[in-house]
């Protein structure tokens, strides 16, 4: 049975849904020797080139669904490669055979916090769109004078140069000193700067933000920056099952080797050190 190919792709691991759809529109993407098109359909056995290069085409029982949570720390790119080096959020991410590490979703340079990654591009593609409604929750601290006229319009909605927007949430938290005030703001979409924006609608400016949750996957306390987790087949499936996927049965976690969490934060605590040194060194040339 044909299907179409860009779901083919995402599902093998190729990259996500508006990814591989990007590369197609650009001529990247060819099946058995032919530029493809945007919604063409492929058989199991078409031969699939990316830039030229044949990636594998996987049956749907070859997939295994991997999902990480990673704690991005401010000043990484959400992008593959930098054409200038800088740090991204692939670069510590363990490696994996015949796929790759698919990001659900982005976060600014200047924005920390939960993270999502996955093998299967489809599942990704479905947790982005807007049309699931799901919630993210983010802890931002802004600089200015916030007014309960203010939270009523963030609340009610706001016009911004791409649509409407508002928050589902938000609530004060207290902290932060003089003009400096932490919230706590949920949204159920992923526009780009969107929690900034909104912000800014009302004069004033977000001087720190971090996501902490994704649906009901919060970031992990204590896991550190630049550190990452494997998500159990529980969490996996409460987030397939959010978006009309079926469940995964297989899991690459086998539980009598488990990492303890201490020894997980450990291994993330070096990594992290590593990273600062090299940037260090990266400084001075």
């Amino acid at each position: 049975m044909s299907e179409k190919l860009q779901k083919v792709l995402a599902r093998s691991g190729h990259g996500s849904r508006r990814e591989l759809e990007a590369m197609i529109a650009a001529g990247r993407v060819s099946v058995n020797g032919q530029i493809a098109s945007l919604g063409e359909r492929i058989d199991a056995d078409a031969k699939v080139r990316i830039d030229g290069h044949e990636v594998t085409i996987k049956p749907p029982e070859d997939v295994v669904c991997r999902v990480l949570m990673y704690h991005k720390p401010e000043g990484e790119l959400c992008t593959r490669k930098d054409p200038e080096g800088r740090p991204t959020v692939y670069d510590r991410l363990p490696r994996v055979q015949g796929a790759r590490w698919v990001a659900v979703g982005r976060l600014d340079v200047n924005t920390s916090g939960l993270l999502l990654f996955t093998t299967d591009g489809e599942l990704a593609n479905r947790l982005m769109h807007p049309g699931h409604q799901i919630e993210r929750e983010y802890a931002v601290r802004v600089f200015g004078e916030v007014t309960d006229a203010m939270i009523r319009k963030l609340s009610k909605g706001v016009q911004l140069e791409d649509g409407p927007a508002a928050f589902k949430e938000i609530k004060r938290t207290g902290g932060g000193e003089g003009m400096n005030q932490w919230f706590r703001v949920v949204l159920t979409e992923g526009r780009n700067r969107e929690v900034r924006r909104l912000w800014e609608s009302q004069g004033v400016t977000v001087s720190r933000l971090m996501r902490v949750r994704y649906g009901s996957i919060r970031l992990e306390q204590g896991l550190p920056q630049s550190g990452w987790g494997e998500l159990p087949l529980e969490q996996i499936n409460y987030l397939r099952e959010l978006v009309g996927l079926p469940p995964e049965e297989r899991t690459f976690i086998d539980p009598r080797k488990q990492e303890s969490r201490q020894k997980r934060y450990a291994r993330a605590r070096r990594s992290q050190a590593k990273r600062l040194q090299n940037a260090k060194q990266r400084s001075r040339k």
